[in-house]
């Protein structure tokens, strides 16, 4: 079946560019599990062989960087993306996939799947998988990362007959700890030098990440470090009643808002703010607020984009985004 992700776009590379070894082609039936840091004894990785992975995204600011750096050294990742903020910006999701990267499932709205009910936690999972889907418009990959990589038995259950991959980790980046595109480099590569391969985790959502990765993958092709890229045997598969409580709840309310902080450990989350307007010519009302920057006044009605990236610094413009609150009608407000 083909699959978005599958056809790879073409491009002028960098001189040091690490390129794409080979793609491997995974077959989720079964719901196999991945990534040494919680699944030891599998895995599909030769000696210097390595795995790009991003979380939490797409970003309208940073996920655009990334792709542009990827695309300068002509490889590819996977993309493990959050049903909300994957609807917030479709035509960026789409993107992802035309550059040619995996697209992949991440949860609804990042919640830690131990912290929930069982019937919320499934919930969460399956909204998240229709959620990328209807953003993307065609099958996403069955693969899947929990969010703060919390693997309930149950939610790993359901995955399983769900013919979902689980897919963990071997290197951590630490991006949402630091601003600095340095430390992010000397993270992975000192990571990288003790296991000599691994699927490296990543978040689009953080400026360390978009203003590290380029001197990043020229240090890793100069240490015969080579790129996998992983591409399903097969496409996910929606549940019907979860595409149509999407549909019902996307058109109940009116909002504007930034998309919401999906890991309030990282000290560079996004700040967010979600506003409804009540009428036409009116001003908008702050319904919430989120992780303000020092000095900022609550109930300010301009929007926040966050924070900057270090190596190309932009300058935070409003912006007015359509983003409805699914998770409280979904959840019960859990």
């Amino acid at each position: 079946m083909a699959w978005p992700g599958a056809q790879a776009q073409g491009g002028q590379c960098s001189p040091h560019a690490i390129g794409l070894a080979r793609t491997h082609d995974i077959d989720t039936r079964g719901g196999p599990r991945f990534g040494a840091n919680q699944y030891p004894g599998r895995g599909f990785l030769n000696d210097r062989e390595v795995v790009l992975t991003f979380d939490d995204g797409p970003h309208t600011q940073f996920t655009p960087q990334i792709l542009n750096v990827l695309d300068g050294h002509c490889t590819k990742a996977t993309f493990f993306m959050v049903g909300r903020r994957a609807l917030h910006s479709p035509d960026l999701v789409r993107e992802v996939a035309r550059r040619g990267h995996t697209v992949a499932t991440h949860s609804w709205s990042h919640q830690d799947q131990a912290k929930i009910s069982p019937e919320a936690a499934r919930s969460e999972l399956e909204l998240g998988i229709s959620g990328v889907q209807r953003a993307l418009g065609a099958p996403a990959a069955p693969f899947f990362r929990f969010p703060y990589l919390s693997d309930p038995a149950a939610s790993q259950a359901h995955l399983r007959s769900r013919h979902t991959g689980m897919f963990s980790i071997d290197v951590d980046s630490y991006d949402f700890k630091t601003r600095s595109p340095t430390m992010v480099i000397h993270n992975v590569m000192k990571q990288l030098d003790a296991k000599g391969r691994g699927i490296i985790l990543f978040h689009d959502i953080q400026p360390s990440t978009a203003g590290g990765l380029n001197q990043l993958l020229a240090e890793m092709r100069a240490k015969g470090y080579r790129v996998v890229h992983m591409v399903p045997r097969q496409g996910q598969v929606t549940l019907a009643q979860y595409d149509k409580q999407i549909d019902r709840d996307g058109g109940a309310r009116r909002f504007t808002s930034l998309p919401p902080p999906v890991s309030q450990r990282g000290v560079v989350s996004p700040y967010w703010e979600v506003r409804v307007f009540e009428g036409p010519g009116q001003q908008p009302r702050v319904l919430h607020q989120a992780a303000q920057p020092p000095g900022y006044p609550v109930g300010q009605p301009a929007a926040i984009v966050g924070p900057q990236p270090v190596t190309a610094p932009v300058p935070p413009t409003p912006r007015r985004m359509r983003e409805p609150d699914w998770r409280s009608q979904s959840f019960g407000g859990q």
